[in-house]
């Protein structure tokens, strides 16, 4: 199959769809890239691969999700991302297509998932345990640049220069965003911390739009807020928020009803029209109006202190 069309969703980008984008714009180059979450382009067809939305898994359908109740899950019970996903699915053929020999196709297939893949799915599905939090070596910024050296029996002077001219763009990126963030933080901050006070005693924080509120809510201590909502793109937003900065227990989560549901389903589940969405983790859900998010994050407080 050639597909004319790699559909991934819109807005806010994650590690999981970029990689798995890395993976198949190598294998299809000629494929045009699409990010949107429009329901023509989420449905599958026969000219198109979907990754990360569409609320389905079916790999003959080429239909790589993992949102939705009944995700799949890797023979240990860990979860699967899109990048797991398409890894499973198209990794072999984009090691052959690298010149990996036939000889060493399973055995690097199987190192890349353990030591590179699964730690980006754990991440992105906040299930990373501490056992395997030292995989997570393998991805600091140090090692992946080491990663973009020439191997050992190609380092002519030609390839190093090469390397390095390639590693010193990527790495002007990353210095570059990361100060630029930083800065943001602190742009953020005296937005959250405005919100906070108009909160007062309510368990649920409303932010203008998304940006990083866990520093601010957590130097307010303000221990006292449940969830998050905001706007978003065309839809609405509704978050846990960590018990801890930069961990992934939250302090209450999203009622258990929910969890990978969408559309009808979610209505259904929990009463309010305009609920799209309940990610399986229970960390994150959306709905079409800030009437809907509202109406669903009085719910999630209301089972979260009963």
């Amino acid at each position: 199959m050639q597909p004319n069309f790699l559909v991934t969703h819109s807005g806010g980008f994650h590690a999981d769809e970029l990689l798995s984008s890395a993976v198949l714009t190598r294998l299809f180059p000629q494929a045009q890239l699409v990010r949107s979450r429009a329901v023509e382009w989420i449905a599958p067809a026969p000219d198109r691969i979907i990754y990360d939305v569409g609320g389905a898994y079916d790999a003959q359908a080429q239909i790589f999700d993992h949102h939705q109740r009944g995700a799949p899950l890797r023979d240990s019970g860990e979860p699967f991302s899109s990048f797991g996903l398409i890894w499973k699915h198209y990794g072999r053929d984009y090691l052959r297509a690298a010149g990996i020999a036939e000889s060493d196709l399973d055995e690097v297939h199987a190192a890349f998932d353990e030591e590179f893949v699964l730690p980006v799915d754990l991440m992105d599905n906040g299930a990373l345990s501490a056992s395997v939090a030292g995989q997570l070596a393998e991805l600091t910024l140090p090692a992946l640049l080491d990663s973009l050296k020439p191997p050992f029996d190609q380092a002519d002077p030609a390839s190093e220069d090469r390397a390095f001219a390639q590693a010193l763009d990527i790495v002007g990126r990353f210095v570059a965003g990361n100060v630029a963030r930083r800065a943001a933080k602190l742009r953020a901050e005296q937005l959250v911390l405005a919100a906070i006070a108009a909160a007062g005693s309510g368990r649920v924080l409303e932010l203008p739009q998304g940006m990083p509120f866990r520093a601010a809510i957590a130097k307010a201590g303000a221990d006292h807020l449940l969830f998050v909502v905001h706007p978003r793109e065309k839809d609405w937003c509704l978050g846990g928020i960590p018990l801890v900065p930069g961990e992934f227990k939250l302090r209450a989560d999203l009622p258990a009803a929910w969890a990978g549901l969408t559309n009808g389903d979610l209505e259904a589940a929990c009463g309010i029209a305009g609920a799209s969405f309940c990610h399986n983790g229970r960390f994150i859900a959306a709905a079409k109006t800030r009437e809907a998010i509202l109406a669903m994050a009085e719910i999630a407080v209301r089972e979260a202190t009963a």
